[in-house]
C-alpha cells in the first residue's frame, strides 16, 4: 500500500471517529453507515478511493464493537426479549437500508 493511500485512510478514520462522537445513537449510526455502504459499493470508484472510504471512514464510523456493546448491555441487564428483537431488527433494517443505498446509487448513475 502506498504511503499516500495509508495517510488518507488514517485521515478518514479520524474524521469518522470525530463524527461518531456527535451521534451518540448506535442504531442511527448503523443505519447511516449501511446506507453509505450500499451507495459506495454500487459506485464504480477507483480501488484506492473505495478502500479509503470503506476501510477508513465506514469501518470507524459504524464500528461493529459499538453494536456489540449495545447488545451486551441488553444481555447484562437481563433483557433477553429486547436483545432478540434489537439484534434481528437491526440486522434486517441495515440490510434493507444497504440495499436502498445500492439502489439509489444505481439510479443516480
Amino acid at each position: 500500500m502506498k504511503i499516500k493511500t495509508f495517510s488518507y485512510i488514517l485521515l478518514a478514520c479520524y474524521i469518522a471517529t470525530f463524527l461518531r462522537l456527535f451521534i451518540n445513537n448506535h442504531i442511527i449510526i448503523t443505519i447511516i453507515g449501511s446506507l453509505f455502504l450500499g451507495f459506495i459499493i454500487a459506485k464504480k470508484l477507483k480501488y484506492p478511493i473505495k478502500k479509503i472510504i470503506l476501510t477508513g471512514f465506514l469501518s470507524c464510523f459504524t464500528s461493529f464493537s459499538g453494536f456489540l456493546y449495545f447488545l451486551y448491555r441488553l444481555i447484562s441487564e437481563g433483557d433477553w426479549i429486547k436483545f432478540i428483537i434489537f439484534c434481528n431488527l437491526i440486522i434486517i433494517i441495515n440490510l434493507l437500508v444497504m440495499y436502498f443505498g445500492f439502489w439509489i446509487s444505481r439510479k443516480i448513475t
